[in-house]
């Protein structure tokens, strides 16, 4: 801010706060009057005449306490030009920013050395240890829970974290990774490219052959048709057994319990007709490394059966 518009904005600030002092005072009588006084304003409006009483003491009062209260802000907090204000512990001023900052390194100081002491056990045998996963419940229902739910069982599109069906992966560093890194999953759109008639073929065969799911009694046809478009356009990311590959995000067709959109002939076909988009995003810029860990063993103990203190407490 320029100097011309420092002085500017803190002339103002300073006369405004001064006139409204000289206010307060020249509208308030010299003699309070100890009894209700029946002289009047001397003007009237639809009847209604108003009664030359002073303020009362504490609403008069009230009023030179803001006024305090705004001399002592301004003096402690920026709010005059590039007056940085006096607040302790606040070299160049106060400001949100540094105010996050400051809790942030306050946190860090006091929770660090713990979420360090875990971060140095492996991911197995933090996540049999009761008080890492009360933190890493904490940090789920936070961080985790708006997609994953507060179960974490999931919802349409977002995964069940408590199955065994992995996407990416279920072992622990690859939870971890998952957590660190994101991921990025897409299914193409085949609609345009096989059309109606071999949505529907490979659906039926993905829902009755892949996953043994019933279907209409006379799709044997389909089933065979759809066995053919699969092997040409499938196969290369879900395998040719249909069992998914991990590398590519790729889930296994043979466990519908892993399908996040729906096992039903209609969800599969639209699965197959538009595709699918889904991202996980990466955590490591705002938990670090340490956090992570500590929120990877407490998602590897869910996939794995193992109960939290609040599993066990709501049991």
């Amino acid at each position: 801010m320029s100097t011309f518009w420092s002085w500017y904005i803190s002339l103002l600030t300073i006369g405004t706060l001064l006139a409204l002092f000289w206010l307060i005072f020249a509208t308030r009588k010299s003699e309070i009057h100890k009894n209700e006084t029946e002289q009047t304003m001397g003007h009237s409006f639809d009847g209604i005449e108003e009664y030359d009483n002073p303020l009362p003491k504490w609403w008069f009062m009230l009023f030179i306490g803001t006024i305090v209260f705004a001399v002592g802000y301004l003096l402690l907090y920026p709010g005059l030009g590039n007056w940085k204000g006096v607040l302790p512990g606040y070299d160049d001023g106060w400001t949100q920013v540094a105010q996050w900052q400051r809790e942030v390194e306050q946190a860090d100081g006091l929770y660090g050395p713990i979420f360090a002491k875990y971060a140095a056990m492996p991911l197995e045998q933090v996540a049999q240890d009761e008080q890492a996963l009360k933190m890493g419940g904490r940090m789920f229902a936070t961080y985790c829970s708006v997609c994953h739910g507060s179960d974490a069982k999931g919802a349409v599109g977002f995964p069940n974290l408590t199955d065994k069906h992995w996407r990416w992966g279920g072992e622990a560093e690859t939870i971890k990774t998952s957590i660190l890194n994101g991921r990025m999953g897409a299914m193409p759109a085949w609609g345009a490219i096989i059309g109606e008639d071999g949505v529907r073929q490979v659906a039926t065969y993905v829902r009755g052959t892949l996953a043994r799911l019933p279907v209409a009694a006379d799709a044997a046809a389909d089933q065979q048709a759809g066995a053919a478009l699969y092997s040409s356009n499938c196969s290369a990311c879900h395998g040719a057994n249909g069992t998914g590959m991990a590398a590519m995000g790729a889930p296994d067709l043979t466990q519908p319990g892993g399908w996040i959109y729906g096992s039903s002939l209609v969800q599969l076909q639209q699965t197959i007709r538009h595709g699918r988009n889904g991202q996980m995003p990466a955590q490591e810029q705002y938990l670090g490394n340490d956090k992570v860990h500590l929120l990877a063993a407490y998602v590897l103990s869910l996939s794995r059966k193992a109960k939290t203190p609040e599993q066990a407490n709501s049991n």
